[in-house]
Order: structure tokens, then C-alpha cells, then sequence
């Protein structure tokens, strides 16, 4: 860092707006978390659903709402305002969300998560448009970083709650039962509006730093860096299959409800304190070194998710799944930003978290197939998804490497 240059922002000095997103983050991953992390035993334990249909089901709600992050990342740039669009997305999936209450078939709780996923469409790209306008460049890392440190803290207190629930129900029983779903269910949805709340009342938008000229969809108007980033993103989401499968890789080797609630928490823990310091650090050495690093760990840690043989091992590999969110995550919605021209920036993350979301339909659906096949053929095993993307991690993180070009400030 140039002597010269003025010191970087600690925590404390992150404006009102980034504090405010995040504790909406955190409420509203206590909501999501605590039902969603349980979501695929209850469809597999309660439902009786296979993998293959589970994947379809994970794949298409993110899928199906993906266009909906372009739009409304598009319509934030044109309006120059992204607080309301994010309040209503939150809005929409606190409204929706008792609806899992009274799912009894797959295809209820299929329609249920594309809705509330509808509502994630629509507020995430304006959100992390918001995060973008709120600070600085040399702190936008941090900012992301803190963004999703409050986020998975969330989502670690969500999961301690339902483990709670799954304990003091049904205690250290291997499946989980309807009644214990549903209790967590209307649990979730105190946090869940406490998240609409805290948006409402702590942000603002920022207003736009001159004319802000009327956005139009082109790739080539954000420049050539971010299109090769979507290549080498798309790669390696295509290997990026719902965190359900992992869910059901530790069931499959004998790990009880109660043992993968601890699990997804302890993930989470570790998620949590490495986000911060991996946004500053990124701010610092540059985004790309620090999402090649977690691919490397995503790509290694799917390796042995592949070879797994015991329940000890899972354990050691979801904690340390953790690390790689941590790394990579916040790394990458940071660099989003640096690549492209400011009155850009909500089209340019609709655009990043469509083409994931549209992807995760494929990802999830072909995890499905190579586990458990479909009709006569019974794929390859619970190692077959795995594989597949460990290998695409690392083909992402060698492109990341040699093909992503290097912006002067090393991003």
C-alpha cells in the first residue's frame, strides 16, 4: 500500500447504510437458515423425495428467480434508487415464508421456495448495489466482507435455533420428523420480518454523483474483465451444486440431524470470523488472489467429500468449507464493482447473480443424476457430484489465475 495514500476504515467508521444491510442480512439468515438447512431432510425423511427431485427442486427455485436479479438490478440503476427494491424482496419472502408450514407435498414446497427465491431475486442485486454506492473503493472490500460476516452470523444463530428445536422434539434421532419442521417454521418468522424492519428504518439510498445516464444491457459496455469473470464464474457454479447434497452426503454417512445442525453451525462460525479479515485483506493484496484461494479450498474439499468414508471426515470438511465462503464470497461481489462503470453497477450484479442462479438449475439437477441417476439407470454414487465439482472448481481457479486480466490496482 502506497505510503501516502490515507488509512483504511476500520469496522467502526462503515456507514449507517452498511450496518443496516447487514443487520437485515443477519435477521433474515436466522429466518432463512433455520428452515432451508432442514428443508432437504424434511423432503427426503418426511416426503420421501430422492435426490434427483430435490436437486430439481433447488435448482429450478434459484434458477426461475435469476431473471429477476437482472431486472431488478437494472431497474435500480434507471430508478438510481435501490433501498425499496430490496425492501420489497425482503418484504415478499417474510410474507411467503409461513407457506412452508403447510407444505405436505414436493410440489407445494417446490412452488413455496421458487417464491420465496422470487423475493431473493429481486432484492439481492440492488442490495449489493447499495453496499457498492455506500463506501469507498479502497474499503468496499471490508464493506463486503463485514456484509457477510453479519449474514452467516445470522445464519449460525438461525441453525443453533433449530437445533434447539430438533433436540428438545426428537433428540439425536437420524431423521427429522414433520412436527419438528413445522415448529422451526414459525420460529423463522419473527426474524423474518425484524429483517424488513431494520432496512426500512436504518438505510438510505445514496444519491447519484452527477447525471446518471440511463442504463442499457451490454456486456460490452461493462467491459471486457467482467465478461471473461462471468466465464470463468459460470465454470465454476456449473460444478456448484446446492449445499444440499452435502447435507445429504453427512446423512448418507450416518450423521443424525442434531450432528449436521452442529455441523452447518460450526460452518457457519468459521465463515463468519474469516469474512471480515478476507474482505480487508482483499482490499489490500487484490479480490483475485483471494477468490483463487477459495476455489483451490472449494476444489479440495469436494476431493474429500468424494473419498469420505467415515462421519468424522465430513465434519472436518464442512468446517472447513467455511473457509473457502469466507475467501472467495465477499471477494468476488467485491470485484463486481471494481470492474465496471459506477452507474452500472446494479445491472452488473442482476447480471453476476443471474447467470449463477440460472446455472444452479443445471449444477443441482446433474449432482441429482450422477448421484442417483434416473428411471432404469442408478448413476454413479454419492462420490459422482463431487467429483465433477472439485474438477470444475479447479479449472475456474487456473483460468482465474492465467486467463482474468490484472487491473493496475492488482484486483
Amino acid at each position: 500500500m502506497d505510503k501516502n495514500s490515507s488509512p483504511r476504515p476500520s469496522i467502526k467508521e462503515l456507514p449507517r447504510n452498511i450496518w443496516a444491510v447487514g443487520l437485515t442480512s443477519f435477521f433474515m439468515d436466522v429466518s432463512s437458515e433455520m428452515v432451508l438447512n432442514i428443508l432437504p431432510l424434511f423432503l427426503a425423511n418426511v416426503l420421501g423425495v430422492k435426490t434427483n427431485i430435490i436437486g430439481l427442486i433447488e435448482g429450478l427455485a434459484e434458477a426461475t428467480a435469476s431473471i429477476l436479479k437482472l431486472f431488478s438490478g437494472w431497474l435500480s440503476d434507471k430508478l438510481g434508487g435501490r433501498k425499496w427494491l430490496a425492501v420489497t424482496g425482503y418484504g415478499l419472502s417474510a410474507v411467503l415464508k409461513p407457506l412452508f408450514y403447510f407444505a405436505n407435498t414436493w410440489g407445494l414446497v417446490a412452488g413455496v421456495r421458487w417464491a420465496d427465491r422470487v423475493g431473493k431475486g429481486i432484492r439481492t442485486a440492488p442490495r449489493d448495489a447499495l453496499v457498492a454506492d455506500s463506501v469507498s473503493k479502497e474499503a468496499r472490500g471490508l464493506a463486503f466482507g463485514f456484509h457477510r460476516a453479519m449474514d452467516t452470523a445470522g445464519a449460525m444463530l438461525g441453525i443453533l435455533i433449530a437445533l434447539l428445536v430438533v433436540w428438545l422434539a426428537q433428540k439425536n434421532t437420524l431423521q427429522l420428523a414433520k412436527p419438528t419442521f413445522q415448529t422451526v417454521v414459525l420460529i423463522s418468522l419473527l426474524p423474518a420480518f425484524l429483517a424488513v424492519l431494520s432496512l426500512i428504518l436504518g438505510a438510505k439510498d445514496v444519491p447519484a454523483k452527477g447525471q446518471r445516464a440511463a442504463p442499457r444491457f451490454s456486456l460490452r459496455g461493462m467491459g471486457k474483465p467482467f465478461s471473461i469473470f462471468l466465464v470463468i464464474v459460470s465454470i465454476f457454479t456449473l460444478g456448484n451444486s446446492a449445499d444440499a447434497f452435502l447435507v445429504l452426503r453427512a446423512q448418507n454417512l450416518g450423521i443424525s440431524v442434531t450432528g449436521i445442525l452442529i455441523m452447518l453451525a460450526m460452518f457457519n462460525l468459521i465463515y463468519s470470523l474469516v469474512s471480515t479479515p478476507a474482505g480487508r485483506l482483499s482490499d489490500r493484496i487484490g479480490r483475485r488472489r483471494l477468490i483463487i484461494g477459495g476455489w483451490l479450498v472449494y476444489a479440495a474439499i469436494y476431493l474429500g467429500f468424494a473419498l469420505a468414508q467415515q462421519a468424522w471426515q465430513i465434519w472436518l470438511l464442512y468446517v472447513a468449507y467455511g473457509l473457502y465462503y469466507g475467501l472467495a464470497y465477499g471477494s468476488a461481489n467485491a470485484l463486481v464493482a471494481d470492474l465496471v462503470p459506477e452507474n452500472l453497477r446494479g445491472t452488473a450484479y442482476g447480471t453476476y447473480h443471474a447467470v449463477i442462479g440460472i446455472l444452479a438449475f443445471p449444477a443441482s439437477f446433474i449432482a441429482g443424476l450422477l448421484w442417483e441417476g434416473a428411471g432404469a439407470w442408478g448413476g454413479f454414487g454419492p462420490s459422482a457430484p463431487f467429483l465433477f465439482g472439485g474438477s470444475l472448481a479447479l479449472a475456474a481457479a487456473l483460468l482465474m489465475g492465467f486467463w482474468m486480466p490484472r487491473s493496475p490496482d492488482k484486483t
